[in-house]
């Protein structure tokens, strides 16, 4: 059974899918970021100024060969040397006439919202990190270039195949907004629930793969002294919704997200919604340090890597993002959330991946058409091998990540992967409507620290799921 037929893997490559959104934290509001953007260039003038050149069999977007490119990269858990090492070189190789501007941030929203209110938006931009850009904000604006002509176009490496057919099924899809592709999610990602390999081989446990089993560890962990689950309160209670919402559709199948992402009524309210929310509550509740509410993702990830922490929720970037700070010998290694009951309509071995780490190309940017191709040398053959070297995760890019030997925690993620077969899903709202994202972030850290109940969490998510349901003024989204 697949359970999102809209978005199908193939199993049988070596890379996945990773949603949006990566560690990601706040965002400006939509209606915020609409009023900004309201002072910005026409269409019309966009498309007056915007830099073309003539088409042809290298270059297949009509690039003008000596205008300049600007990209903004969000130097979080992947850096930037992605970038300036490997896909910065890569265009300059096909452009050399082109000057290449490089910036990089940990700030996205606060470099560029004032950028795009000026109408002076760069070209290409990675989207992510704690003060992302609202990208349903952005494409009701007319902000976001059309993806269609990327992907449509002849890939790098062999150009009787066009780059969409050169990368893992749904990639596409899960990048568009109602149909329509706006961004490339370019980091294949596993979400599940993080241990080292090291301690639990030091004391002879094993990872959970149901709710008795996982509660059991979890008494264990603490009688070592060790916090047995955490993550941070104050920057990733996206985490921990992740958590939650994964439990969900394992009790009541994939359709339960699917209705929450279609604002469907009362789908925060579903069974399946309000069970995961008490079991997680009681996990808060006995197994949770408290001061981790106040604490940055970073800050709880060193505990763990410094074995003061058992369990912590995230993506497949964690290894990468902590290698600073990792141990020799921790082995990170990934265990799916696990089965709350006999009764789940989903097994223990299915969990949430798919595309992801959004970039996007400015529609009313002066190189628009250079934006595109820089995509297109991302999804080349040795953009994608480049980034994986680089930054030891996978891409999109199905021969991308051929051959290469992926350090513990990634291996032990597409391993998960695999288990897993078809019964995998995703989650979309986040990345939609970032109003509801940071509602349910509040929530969830309310419900983990024991401020509310389940059917309270239920509730008070469900409200700001109908108030954005009604409000005309924000643009809707289906799957």
């Amino acid at each position: 059974m697949s359970v999102i037929p809209e978005h199908p893997l193939d199993l049988n490559r070596r890379t996945l899918l990773r949603r949006a959104g990566a560690a990601g934290l706040l965002a400006i509001p939509a209606a915020g970021l609409l009023s900004a953007c309201a002072t910005s260039s026409s269409d019309k003038e966009s498309d007056t100024k915007a830099e073309t050149g003539t088409k042809s069999a290298t270059n297949p977007l009509g690039v003008k060969d000596d205008a300049p490119l600007e990209v903004i990269i969000f130097n979080g858990g992947y850096g930037e040397k992605y970038a300036t090492d490997v896909h910065e070189p890569l265009y300059k190789k096909a452009f050399p006439k082109a000057e290449v501007k490089h910036q990089a941030t940990q700030a996205v929203s606060t470099v560029l919202q004032p950028r795009f209110a000026s109408g002076n938006p760069p070209e290409f931009v990675n989207n992510s990190g704690e003060k992302l850009m609202d990208f349903g904000a952005l494409v009701a604006d007319g902000q976001l270039q059309d993806l269609t002509e990327l992907w449509d176009a002849p890939s790098v490496d062999d150009p009787s195949k066009k780059v969409r057919d050169t990368v893992v099924p749904g990639t596409v899809d899960v990048g568009s907004f109602n149909g329509k592709p706006y961004v490339l999610y370019y980091v294949s990602t596993v979400f599940g629930i993080w241990y080292s390999g090291k301690l639990f081989k030091d004391n002879g446990w094993a990872p959970a793969k149901d709710w008795s089993e996982f509660t059991a560890l979890l008494d264990k962990i603490k009688a070592k002294g060790i916090t047995p689950y955490g993550y941070a309160g104050a920057n990733a209670a996206y985490y921990q919704w992740n958590v939650i919402l994964t439990q969900a559709a394992k009790i009541g199948g994939a359709d339960v997200l699917k209705n929450i992402d279609n604002l469907e009524d009362g789908a925060w309210q579903q069974d399946a919604v309000k069970q995961a929310a008490t079991a997680w509550a009681e996990i808060g509740a006995k197994y949770v340090d408290k001061s981790f509410e106040g604490l940055k993702h970073t800050d709880v990830q060193l505990r763990q890597n410094q074995y003061k922490l058992g369990f912590y929720p995230s993506g497949d970037w964690l290894e990468g993002e902590q290698k600073k700070d990792t141990p020799a010998g921790f082995e990170y290694q990934l265990m799916p959330v696990p089965s709350l009951s006999a009764s789940d309509k989903l097994p223990a071995t299915a969990l949430r991946a798919t595309a992801g780490e959004g970039y996007f190309v400015s529609a009313k940017s002066k190189n628009p058409r250079g934006g595109l191709e820089y995509m297109r040398q991302m999804l080349s053959t040795a953009g994608a091998k480049g980034f994986t070297e680089v930054v030891k995760a996978p891409t999109v890019v199905t021969a991308g990540s051929e051959g290469y030997a992926f350090p513990p925690g990634v291996a032990s993620s597409q391993a998960a992967l695999k288990a897993a077969g078809q019964d995998v899903f995703n989650i979309y709202f986040d990345g939609w409507y970032k109003e509801l994202d940071t509602e349910v972030r509040t929530a969830t850290n309310e419900l983990m620290f024991g401020r509310i109940k389940a059917d309270a969490f239920v509730e008070r998510v469900q409200k700001r799921a109908d108030a954005i349901k009604k409000d005309s003024s924000i643009t809707k989204f289906k799957r």
